[in-house]
């Protein structure tokens, strides 16, 4: 929540009960401002102090630019829910002086300090240097959201591809120029941007952006031509001041607030997080929905921009009155004949971006059609294998919204079989998400097993994570024995031997992602897409 700037000294004398959590630089556009900050964070004990402090610590801030002949900044406090913590952040010009008076602020604010001390300290202190961002000399693509980011990020890399440009590609495997791998690892925040926009002769930069990126240094470019944001769900709550979903919203709006005057903001319709994101940004907007009487569509034509549906089972591009079939849902690679919904909404964002940069609709249309949901082109997002009619489908779905989609295909895909469930994620989620996980698996899967991620434990104790696990399980119903496997390899082989024809072992992978990979391919596993799964699947009820 917003406070206000008191507009005040700070209290001087003795010091207040109060903890400085950081100080932290953000080198981009950020959760507060569009252009580079200084972020001071407080954590108190008492609800409504961390504030208080804040707001003093802003003032403070604001003259000691005075003080300096610098102009004064503006200023933004955001409480937390709980009010034992706030921020204040202002925008930074000079980097060495702009963090200094952050420092000095915080001593002032917390009553450790003098205005003048900190004021005659600060005069002997360099400017600093200007802060900087790759000049983009090509289109730029910003993807975000808690679910489906890599995937959207990767299929309008491909369409871009398929269109002949030269696409450089940033997402949570690694740094990509026309389509070769040049850095494995995470690189979905500023240092990715920096190096693909310093990459040259591109036609294309598409660009996952994560929000831990977001928070720890803000974005990368400076601006967006389309900004494209595919759901806000709960992850990661309760880590670097952020606890709800609102903030969550919040910070990934911040790619939307970059998207340039005339370009493009392609907005999930049917998230309400997502949808009123469109009053942030001064580009155009492209909802993308599942319904054909979402009113953000209706909203979006009225203002004469665009949108994309899914309607009657078609991908459908919408403008200024033209109704432009793509191709059947159910064509695509990446929907698994039309069971993934949420790999639907991911292919109307992908199509929705294409259109706005300008490609043609054949072109669209023939590169959602050779999309492949893969381990090449897209690893460890629905990836189905099969052995002797078993099935192993291997996702990432690190969340609730991430474990729904899975157990909807997995079950789609089993049918009257049984669906066998490895379940799993890091450590850095709450209780709450926890529970959650479980109870799911326990509503939807006729066997649970823990896959355990003892490398993602963050802090976490394991045996009191497998135990909110259990609770939620039986919450959902399940009421056979659940065990526990030290790993993702050793999920999937324990699956895999309780497993008959027909049914399904769902693995909620990361941490051992390559290796499981490996097991499969080690042990006759050889990878087959829905549409065939599903075929045979008539086949045998027909005989």
């Amino acid at each position: 929540m917003a406070v206000p700037i008191l507009g005040r000294m700070p209290r001087r004398g003795t010091p207040r009960p109060v903890e400085l959590v950081e100080i932290r630089i953000l080198d981009g556009p950020n959760r507060f401002f569009t252009r580079p900050a200084v972020k001071l964070e407080f954590r108190a004990e008492q609800a409504g102090v961390a504030a208080e402090v804040a707001a003093d610590a802003g003032e403070a801030v604001r003259r000691l630019h005075v003080a300096l002949d610098l102009p004064p900044p503006r200023l933004t406090v955001r409480e937390s829910v709980d009010r034992l913590r706030a921020a204040v952040a202002y925008p930074w010009r000079r980097r060495t002086i702009s963090q200094s008076i952050g420092i000095a602020a915080a001593r002032i604010a917390r009553g450790v300090s003098t205005h003048r001390r900190e004021q005659a300290a600060l005069r002997s202190v360099a400017l600093g240097p200007l802060p900087t961002h790759a000049r983009a000399n090509t289109p730029i693509v910003a993807i975000t959201g808690t679910n489906g980011k890599s995937t959207t990020t990767r299929l309008i890399a491909h369409i871009g591809t398929e269109a002949g440009m030269r696409v450089g590609m940033t997402n949570s495997d690694g740094i990509y120029v026309a389509g070769e791998l040049v850095e494995a690892g995470d690189w979905t925040g500023f240092g990715g941007a920096a190096r693909i926009l310093s990459e040259p002769q591109l036609d294309l930069a598409v660009l996952e952006t994560a929000r831990g990126g977001i928070l720890l240094r803000g974005l990368g470019y400076a601006a967006s031509d389309i900004s494209v944001v595919t759901n806000v769900s709960a992850d990661h709550l309760g880590l670097q001041g952020i606890d709800t979903l609102d903030e969550l919203a919040e910070v990934k709006a911040t790619v939307v607030r970059v998207a340039r005057r005339g370009g493009w903001a392609v907005l999930n319709a049917d998230d309400p997080r997502v949808w009123a994101m469109r009053r942030e940004t001064r580009a155009r907007w492209y909802p993308f929905s599942l319904d054909p009487a979402a009113e953000g569509l209706r909203l979006a034509l009225e203002r004469g921009d665009r949108g994309a549906v899914l309607d009657d089972g078609w991908l459908v591009l919408l403008d200024a009155g033209h109704r432009t079939r793509l191709v059947p849902a159910a064509d695509l690679p990446v929907t698994l004949a039309g069971l993934s919904r949420y790999n639907i909404a991911n292919a109307l964002a992908a199509a929705a971006a294409a259109d706005a940069l300008g490609i043609g609709l054949e072109l669209i249309r023939s590169a959602l059609q050779t999309f492949a949901q893969d381990t090449a082109a897209n690893p460890g997002r629905l990836n189905l294998f099969e052995r002797e009619g078993v099935i192993v489908a291997v996702d990432f779905a690190h969340n609730v919204a991430g474990l729904q989609g899975l157990l909807e295909v997995g079950r789609a895909l089993a049918g009257a079989r049984r669906l066998r469930l490895g379940l799993g994620t890091a450590g850095d989620r709450t209780d709450e998400v926890l529970y959650e996980l479980g109870r799911l698996a326990g509503r939807a899967a006729d066997d649970v097993l823990i896959a355990e991620k003892r490398h993602y434990l963050r802090g976490r104790d394991l045996d009191e994570m497998n135990a909110v696990f259990r609770r939620g399980i039986a919450a959902g119903g399940f009421e056979g024995e659940v065990t526990a496997a030290p790993d993702e390899v050793e999920a999937v082989r324990a699956l895999v031997e309780r497993c008959a024809p027909g049914d399904v072992a769902a693995v909620m992978a990361h941490a051992d992602r390559p290796q499981v990979f490996a097991w499969l391919a080690d042990n006759g596993f050889a990878p087959v897409d829905a549409a065939s799964v599903l075929s045979a699947r008539a086949a045998d009820a027909a005989g």
